[in-house]
């Protein structure tokens, strides 16, 4: 019985065979829900000072179509104003309540019409058509709300380096396999079982020559059900 030494191809198809692990860093095992929280405890305060503009409008009885706005908490503001200035709070209360991702992407949305707003109504100013009666303190306010928005909307989700725990994060397409790729039969059992021991005895060096040009053949292909193929392939030589 001859015995040949591994070579670092069939040592790599052994930790390829392997489940593969990952150690996340115990500084990257929270960012998860720091980031979460961040953008959550974001989309709260704007909803709350959006929420506390738009009651007090309401309360002041303003008119809802009216060019000429009455001052709010130092800005211009109308019915209408105070109306979307509501709705908007509340779509954000809601999305903080949701998933990150639900979040984060709604923040986004918002801080972009956040800008958009102003863009539009800084064009409006001192015009008929400036029906929610902006004045340019409006319009900072908007650019600073929408900015806000944005980063906190972007925060942990726009990087290259994502942890493994960032509710942002994409698995990577290698790091997972189809359902169908694991053994399902008695035979495609055995066969698992074979390739493993093969796998040891060929890290271990008491690999027989037909264990090692097996293990030697299957550090070619990458998938669980390509390797039970290989492996099958000596079977009738």
């Amino acid at each position: 019985m001859a015995v040949v030494p591994p070579s670092p191809e069939p040592l790599m198809a052994l930790r390829l065979h392997r489940p593969q692990r990952t150690t996340t860093p115990p500084e990257d095992r929270h960012l998860g829900a720091r980031v979460f929280a961040v953008q959550r405890t974001g989309a709260i305060v704007v909803a709350l000072v959006l929420l506390v503009f738009g009651l007090l409008g309401f309360a002041g009885g303003l008119d809802f179509f009216s060019t000429q706005g009455e001052r709010i908490l130092g800005l211009s503001s109308n019915g209408l104003l105070s109306l979307i200035s509501v709705v908007m709070a509340a779509v954000l209360l809601v999305a903080a309540a949701r998933s990150p991702r639900v979040t984060s992407t709604i923040m986004i949305v918002a801080g972009s019409l956040f800008l958009l707003s102003a863009l539009v109504n800084l064009a409006l100013l001192r015009t008929s058509f400036n029906i929610l009666a902006f004045e340019f303190r409006n319009v900072v306010f908007s650019v600073v709300v929408g900015l806000a928005l944005l980063v906190l909307g972007a925060y942990g989700r726009v990087s290259g380096h994502l942890p493994p725990d960032s509710p942002y994060a994409h698995p990577h397409p290698a790091s997972t396999e189809p359902d169908e790729e694991y053994a399902s039969t008695p035979e495609e059992l055995a066969v698992e079982r074979a390739m493993r021991d093969a796998e040891i005895a060929v890290v271990q060096r008491t690999a027989t020559t037909d264990q090692a040009r097996r293990v030697e053949a299957m550090s070619h292909v990458h998938t669980r059900g390509d390797r039970r193929r290989v492996w099958r392939q000596f079977d009738g030589t």
